[in-house]
């Protein structure tokens, strides 16, 4: 186990910058990691990643510098164990509406007194043989592991100000286009009423001193998103290489 060093940015204040991906290749987590990103999310929901895979991303993360998190396909606490056994340093995850999932989420992630997690000898834990003794290396993953619900529905926005509460949840990342097909919106976030239902979300998480992330798909979206008061902006591996395909094609003739 290492310093989460997202989780000290977060505490410190700082927008961090990183990626969603739903790839397996650990070389683009030291691309991305050597290029100055703060986290990447191994996309386990999306992506058809399992554990094993994550271990060679972890740590590949780790080599460059990049805080290795995931999002899992489901609230499942012993799913949640093997990405965090593998030494994935969060959680962020999905279908999350109520404040039992925040809970049932903590439970997962943490271990006793603050949740139910289990414990063994692996290598997130440097298989029971590394620096910490076990009462350690216990309270120092309690402290340095992130709890990251995602808010993608208008039943978990209606419900956000008793979510912001539970004890052991970090922040909150928003899903736009999950949020817009909740709303009716088929073709999309951009319109009036989804920005201003996550200019909603953003100010109770904000005000409740949660960390708030969000989609940014440009440096400006970022800054604007930054101004209010975000301070976790993702992009996808995927955008960010449309991006830069159509800026390296743009003066392209015939």
């Amino acid at each position: 186990m290492i310093e989460n060093r997202l989780k000290k940015r977060i505490r410190e204040g700082k927008a961090s910058y990183g990626v969603i991906s739903p790839t397996t290749e650990p070389v683009v987590c030291e691309y991305l990691g050597y290029g100055g990103l703060d986290f990447y999310i191994i996309d386990g929901e999306h992506g058809a990643i399992n554990a094993p895979e994550a271990v060679h991303m972890v740590r590949a993360c780790e080599a460059s510098g990049i805080t290795p998190l995931a999002r899992i396909r489901s609230n499942d606490e012993k799913l949640i164990l093997q990405f965090l056994d593998a030494g994935v340093m969060g959680v962020m995850m999905p279908g999350t509406d109520t404040p039992d999932d925040c809970r049932r989420l903590v439970d997962a992630v943490k271990y006793p007194p603050m949740g139910r997690r289990g414990l063994g000898p692996v290598r997130a834990a440097d298989y029971m043989a590394g620096r910490h003794a076990q009462a350690e290396y216990v309270a120092f993953a309690n402290e340095q592991t992130l709890v990251l619900p995602m808010i993608e529905t208008m039943a978990c926005l209606s419900r956000l100000k008793e979510m912001v509460t539970v004890e052991g949840v970090d922040g909150f990342i928003l899903g736009p286009r999950d949020l817009a097909l909740s709303m009716g919106f088929l073709d999309g976030p951009a319109h009036p009423e989804v920005s201003n239902a996550i200019d909603r979300a953003m100010d109770i998480v904000v005000s409740a001193g949660k960390a708030f992330g969000t989609v940014a798909a440009t440096a400006d979206q970022a800054r604007q998103l930054t101004d209010k008061g975000a301070t976790l902006l993702l992009n996808s591996v995927q955008g960010l290489l449309a991006q830069s395909v159509k800026a390296f094609l743009r003066d392209r003739q015939g």
